[in-house]
């Protein structure tokens, strides 16, 4: 289904449902996300509404569980104000949340990226320490973040297939089939399941803040096999991005290229 997210959409929906804020001037946000497109709301807020289907079901779970994680972790994370209801033509919940400061962490942002690691380490093990009980478990809210690798294993060894002759398929399948036998046992814990570039924000040269937890949930805990699991997650990211855009966007091939090489780098160093 395609829906049309505009300014003056948002505006409606929240001059509507939201009328003390109908004054305030909505306007987008550069680099707003996919999964969702993002709008600024005053100088203190955004908004952010689902871009499909297969998102929306991100909404309710950030609604219920931001608010009890973030007094919970070291750094600043979203947290709503309120949740908006379909209406216009616009058919799933959306969300209001406070805005918060800081850029997308791009390499020249950062000041230190020893001092970027830790802090981010930091973050990752308060957020696995808190009580999973009750949390979301793996499923389509998140596209299996946190569950078994096997979801996923047609899909990767298709896309390996099509690559044959432009990467190096051999250790690609090595990578992958020692992911698929890290099999784990135990309690989950919670994850954010995106920990990419876009999704970290920087403040002065330092990690300020960690956004869009749409893909977060209680699962696979940090044991042993960890990293083969991590290698597994990224190459198929990976994978399938670059099978997709091969021929038709160089910039998405070069991001890939890249990744596999490191993972299939990390899996020789590990090995």
């Amino acid at each position: 289904m395609k829906v049309t997210i505009d300014t003056p959409l948002v505006s409606r929906l929240v001059a509507t449902q939201f009328p003390r804020w109908k004054d305030l001037a909505v306007r987008p946000v550069a680099s707003g996300g996919w999964d969702n497109s993002t709008f600024r709301l005053g100088d203190d807020m955004l908004v952010r509404l689902p871009s499909a289907a297969a998102y929306s079901l991100q909404v309710e779970k950030e609604q219920r569980w931001l608010p009890r994680l973030a007094p919970l972790l070291p750094l600043p994370v979203p947290v709503p104000l309120a949740m908006g209801n379909p209406a216009d033509n616009y058919p799933w919940h959306w969300s209001v949340y406070r805005w918060i400061e800081g850029e997308t962490a791009t390499r020249e942002r950062i000041a230190s990226l020893p001092q970027f690691a830790a802090s981010l380490a930091r973050f990752l093990v308060a957020l696995q320490r808190i009580d999973p009980a009750g949390g979301p478990v793996p499923g389509q809210h998140n596209f299996f973040r946190g569950g078994p690798l096997s979801v996923y294993d047609g899909e990767t060894r298709q896309a390996i297939a099509a690559l044959d002759g432009r990467i190096d398929t051999s250790a690609a399948s090595a990578v992958w089939e020692a992911a698929l036998a890290a099999t784990w046992h135990g309690a989950p814990v919670w994850f954010h399941g995106d920990v990419s570039w876009g999704n970290l924000l920087v403040r002065q040269g330092r990690l300020s803040a960690v956004i869009d937890f749409g893909t977060s949930g209680a699962g696979l805990p940090a044991d042993e096999g960890m990293w083969a699991r991590g290698r597994g997650w990224t190459l198929w990211k990976a994978l399938i991005t670059l099978a997709g855009h091969i021929d038709v966007n160089p910039v998405e091939v070069e991001k890939s290229r890249r990744v596999i090489d490191e993972v299939l780098a990390d899996h020789q160093r590990a090995a």
